[in-house]
């Protein structure tokens, strides 16, 4: 099961309920609401600003077209995000930059640590996550960030177990010797 979002908004009962009624300032609200953490998610996914705009109008018609089938069962940003990664997923997908850059030759044992202590500053994070694989981005989005495991990566990509785990091993050391440089360099600015 996915990760807890520490990102919470309490949607009430009665927004809910006016919105699957159809009534379009409950629905706007909801969008309002719900558009910077689908549009944050989306371009962590994507790595596209364009792209992650894209994702996020389709998550929200797609939303406002499902909206009769939450349950209420579980907290809306949880069903909303599931919508969000598969639409990010499937951009991906229609684009073909998942097939473009990877060179898959089988399965590599998995290094599941989590990135390196440099990651702690998000925005060199960030910077070192652009420059990977949009594939291996989203691996590594879905596996760290987002609480999923290899087989549920596997089922949202269309694609096996073991490419899920050789993505997340070629990417943590591809993050890594991306980050490591600006960790050296700053040991080194530090000591100057």
């Amino acid at each position: 099961m996915p990760a807890a979002s520490s990102f919470a908004i309490d949607v009430p009962d009665r927004l809910l309920r006016r919105a699957r009624e159809g009534e379009r300032a409950a629905l706007e609200q909801l969008c309002r609401w719900f558009e910077r953490p689908v549009f944050t998610l989306a371009l962590r996914l994507t790595g596209d600003r364009d792209e992650a705009q894209d994702v996020l109008q389709e998550t929200m018609l797609k939303a406002i077209a499902k909206l009769g089938e939450f349950r209420g069962d579980a907290p809306f940003w949880g069903w909303l995000r599931q919508i969000a990664v598969n639409e990010a997923l499937m951009q991906l997908r229609r684009r073909r930059r998942l097939d473009e850059s990877l060179d898959d030759d089988g399965f590599e044992p998995v290094d599941a640590s989590p990135p390196p202590s440099a990651a702690a500053d998000a925005a060199a994070l960030w910077r070192a996550l652009e420059k990977l694989p949009a594939a291996t981005r989203a691996v590594l989005w879905l596996y760290h960030a987002e609480g999923h495991t290899h087989e549920e990566i596997a089922g949202l990509m269309q694609r096996t177990p073991s490419f899920s785990k050789s993505q997340l091993a070629r990417g943590g050391r591809r993050l890594r010797a991306l980050l490591e440089p600006q960790s050296e360099h700053a040991t080194e600015v530090q000591h100057a």
